[in-house]
């Protein structure tokens, strides 16, 4: 029971709740395949405990690798998988793509992070994305880019149409968490579907990698989201106006989840935004929500007992403390539920209905009626806002989930197993609202 009443941590906590450690093991799997993709074998030898040297030599990794280059070619990358406890080891798993194929390796570590297994994993029977029907590879093209803060780099992707210029171009903002470009869940890939529709039809847009995912260690203590958010949007933003082949007069910013949620205070700090796409965004407080999931999956559980019902409340009892304003006694690094005190007074502190109501740009607001994350509460809150305003449109799409995929019923996180596309119908209104100001 208490699982799935704490099911939202896999949900909406971003980075700063996950150990520390594990994300050590994370950065230093990766790094491990970059060295030997450098042929720097000493140093990739280093990451093994001394008892895996025993048994396998340097030399043996050298030809291990050797083997692999022979087969597969050079490698291109090598992204984490999944991860698990496994007694007193932690296992990773990365897919590590080569440029004639892909393998994936599991990695073992024990509790000093040294390296004590290596193991070819065979090839995975799990679904896997499939580009969608509206995707016209003969009417877009990528081309990488990389988003730049100081000290940070994040690389990106611009999808634009191959043909013509002085089209829109749409930024694209993740929702919680150590998120990829494509805002990757399972086999599904929301934020590349929106990418690849949207160029199909004649607007380019702008992805890139979470700064949560690359640089891990900047979210040790106090941090809000402007470290983890807005800061990269607006870096975003400001690569889109250098653009020379997008109408810089018609620059749009899409946020997904709590890329939503903040995506009208981005529109304060970038005026020159013809307009905010807004999808599955929470209008209520991270607590709400949460609370709100651990009912939802409480009535799933279908447990009618006075116990279970005691369990539920207690739980959400204990989440009054993440709803706190101002410090006070509390430190700003202090973790409450997996975040540090600061992040959670920076987000109450934000009404984002109420700062959505007083901005002069061009608001889009989607929300799915099978969405198990985000409901249709905080539609109906949004449509309040702003239902009467000229320069919004709203629109609830009764089929859709959190990833914005079409389905029969709101389900769990089962759902996100199976390969599903963004809506060609959301695809198309996006399409049509965003024509619609030019």
């Amino acid at each position: 029971m208490k699982k799935i009443l704490l099911l939202f941590l896999a949900l909406f906590i971003s980075t700063a709740s996950f150990s520390q450690g594990i994300l050590n093991l994370f950065g230093r799997s990766q790094d491990l395949f970059k060295l030997l993709s450098e042929d720097k074998y000493t140093e990739a030898y280093s990451y093994f405990d001394p008892a895996f040297q025993a048994k396998v030599t340097e030399a043996n990794i050298k030809d291990l690798w050797a083997k692999l280059s022979e087969k597969f070619g050079k490698m291109e990358n090598a992204g984490v998988v999944s991860s698990k406890t496994e007694g007193d080891f932690y296992t990773v798993i990365l897919e590590v793509k080569f440029a004639n194929d892909s393998q994936n390796f599991l990695l073992a570590f024990n509790k000093t992070e040294k390296i004590v297994g290596l193991y070819l994993q065979p090839k995975s029977s799990a679904a896997v994305y499939t580009r969608p029907v509206y995707a016209d590879t003969a009417l877009y093209k990528e081309k990488e880019i990389y988003v730049k803060t100081p000290g940070h780099s994040l690389v990106g992707m611009l999808t634009e149409p191959k043909k013509g210029s002085g089209y829109p171009v749409v930024v694209l903002v993740h929702g919680s968490g150590p998120q990829d470009m494509d805002e990757t869940m399972g086999p599904n890939k929301p934020l590349k579907d929106l990418a690849l529709g949207l160029a199909s039809k004649g607007i380019a847009s702008i992805r890139y990698v979470k700064r949560t995912k690359v640089y891990p260690m900047d979210f040790v203590g106090a941090n809000t989201v402007k470290e983890e958010v807005l800061d990269d949007a607006l870096a975003a933003i400001a690569l889109a106006r250098t653009l020379p082949e997008v109408n810089k007069k018609q620059l749009y910013l899409f946020g997904h989840s709590l890329g939503g949620m903040l995506a009208p205070r981005i529109a304060l700090l970038a005026p020159d935004l013809n307009g905010i796409l807004l999808a599955a965004a929470p209008a209520r407080s991270l607590t709400d929500i949460i609370v709100e999931q651990n009912r939802y999956f409480f009535e799933l559980a279908k447990d009618t007992t006075a116990a279970g019902k005691l369990m539920l409340d207690s739980v959400n009892k204990k989440l009054d403390v993440t709803r706190i304003t101002k410090l006070g006694t509390i430190k700003a690094d202090s973790a409450l539920f997996g975040l540090p005190a600061a992040y959670w007074i920076d987000l109450n502190n934000y009404k984002q209905a109420e700062t959505a109501k007083k901005l002069k740009q061009r608001i889009f607001v989607a929300q799915g009626g099978n969405d198990f994350q985000v409901s249709v509460t905080d539609y109906n809150l949004w449509s309040a806002a702003l239902g009467k305003k000229k320069n919004a449109t709203l629109k609830l799409y009764p089929d859709l989930n959190h990833l914005l995929s079409s389905q029969t019923e709101k389900g769990t996180l089962q759902q996100y197993d199976s390969p599903a596309n963004v809506s060609s119908v959301l695809i198309d209104d996006i399409v049509a609202w965003i024509k619609a100001g030019t």
